[in-house]
């Protein structure tokens, strides 16, 4: 994917902007904060996955890498080990990520080496991080992918949104995603479109709203 331009949001964080769909890859309104409300807060530190020692997370839309890196910082923090599967077709090149300012922003004194990290490791293998961080990052579409059954605990639903590309908002994206869940698994997601709602419903969510970042009223949940 070309046309690619690196944005300052609103909060101080990057993201890019792709004029092939015509969006940006985190809100305008911030992307660090979206990231951590989304993601980690409802999500990966809620009292869903509270008891979990041990974590298994796949990630649709690598993207910039801000979501793993948190997801990276939290592990080590809270001790979990996670493993960490990440969907991603096509890839931010060196320039782009070069140019992101997540390492500057965060108050991590490793950051811009794990960063780098993240996104410098080979593609298709599972590679440790650290002793509480294990990625493998997959380039392929989410169309495409599939998945071993029961085997994540909790879901970033970060595509496009289904305006830009409607064929990943399907029950044939999210069925096979919803399989390869454990039970009382949960997916994140920023859309609350009614299509969307009524497409995880269909494959078999117990689905919430929940308040949104700034910028966003509502977020989706969905329980496995």
């Amino acid at each position: 994917m070309t046309n690619r331009t690196v944005v300052l949001t609103r909060d101080g964080s990057s993201s890019i902007f792709s004029e092939a769909v015509n969006q940006h890859y985190h809100s305008y309104f911030g992307a660090l904060q979206e990231s951590q409300h989304l993601f980690i807060e409802a999500g990966l530190c809620s009292e869903l996955l509270s008891s979990l020692k041990e974590i298994s997370i796949l990630e649709i839309g690598f993207g910039t890498g801000l979501n793993a890196l948190l997801t990276y910082f939290k592990a080590e923090e809270l001790r979990k080990t996670i493993y960490y599967e990440a969907i991603e077709r096509y890839p931010l090149t060196q320039t782009e990520t070069e140019l992101l300012n997540y390492p500057d922003i965060l108050p991590y004194s490793c950051a811009k080496e794990i960063f780098e990290t993240l996104h410098r490791i080979s593609w298709n293998e599972k590679q440790a991080i650290s002793d509480n961080f294990t990625l493998q990052k997959r380039q392929i579409s989410a169309l495409d992918a599939n998945y071993p059954p029961n085997t994540f605990d909790l879901v970033y639903f970060d595509a496009f949104s289904p305006e830009a590309q409607p064929e990943l908002w399907t029950k044939e994206v999210f069925f096979p995603i919803y399989n390869s869940m454990k039970k009382g698994g949960i997916l994140l997601t920023y859309s609350t479109k009614g299509s969307v709602k009524q497409t995880t419903k269909d494959v078999g969510f117990q689905i919430e709203k929940l308040p949104g970042p700034a910028g966003k009223r509502e977020i989706l949940r969905g329980k496995k």
